[in-house]
């Protein structure tokens, strides 16, 4: 996991005019929580902020404040709907030594058979680890996935002083039979693929019938 230092400044004014007042000046507005403490506002450089969440949700940040240093991650983070750039941002207070619930990204490893439709249902994975050795993500191995077999939350290899907080039952990814060229064909065109089944089968069920009165007009 990796550990961001990062100087901010005390905010003392509030609401959407004093918001939009710290993005202009390059910082984006933060609230520092937890612990029992009462909430802080602050503001954060915006460059060196956006770079440290590029290497995940769950960086650790060292802030430098005046009169100390905090260690946080981040819980809430608002971006700009268009820019994607960070607007807002919520940092929970930790502790060397806590744990504390993290959602943890989830990849996929491996190649599946080419009948196969690999659906993967979960994109990230509730576990309780130490603040300071959030794992960056999980690896999940679809090798050899058959239709009809998943991968449940329970069967993911946690390191040492990880918790699974999830459902063990929670499936994260599933193999699911690859569609034919008709559902293919019928996705495309808009057309259900009960309906383009049902037409694939009327249509050579026609050209059976056709054939046979040929044969007996001849």
């Amino acid at each position: 996991m990796s550990e961001v230092r990062m100087s901010a400044e005390l905010r003392t004014e509030f609401g959407k005019g004093a918001a939009r007042r710290t993005r202009r000046a390059g910082k984006v507005p933060a609230v520092l929580y937890g612990h029992g403490e009462d909430p802080r506002h602050i503001a954060l450089p915006a460059r060196e902020l956006g770079l440290a969440l590029r290497s995940g949700a769950n960086v650790l940040l060292r802030v430098e404040l005046i009169g100390g240093t905090e260690l946080a991650v981040p819980k809430d983070i608002q971006r700009d709907p268009l820019r994607r750039t960070v607007d807002h941002v919520d940092l929970l207070l930790v502790r060397r030594g806590e744990k504390i619930a993290v959602e943890v990204p989830l990849t996929l490893t491996g190649e599946a058979p080419t009948t196969t439709l690999v659906d993967q249902q979960q994109m990230t994975l509730s576990v309780e680890a130490e603040a300071t050795s959030i794992p960056p993500g999980f690896e999940i191995s679809v090798e050899g996935l058959d239709v009809g077999r998943s991968v449940t939350a329970g069967e993911v290899v946690l390191p040492a002083g990880v918790t699974l907080l999830a459902d063990s039952e929670l499936v994260i990814v599933q193999g699911l039979a690859s569609p034919t060229a008709a559902e293919i064909e019928a996705a495309v065109e808009g057309e259900p693929a009960e309906a383009a089944a049902e037409g694939a089968a009327a249509a050579a069920s026609g050209e059976g019938s056709g054939a046979g009165s040929s044969g007996e007009g001849a």
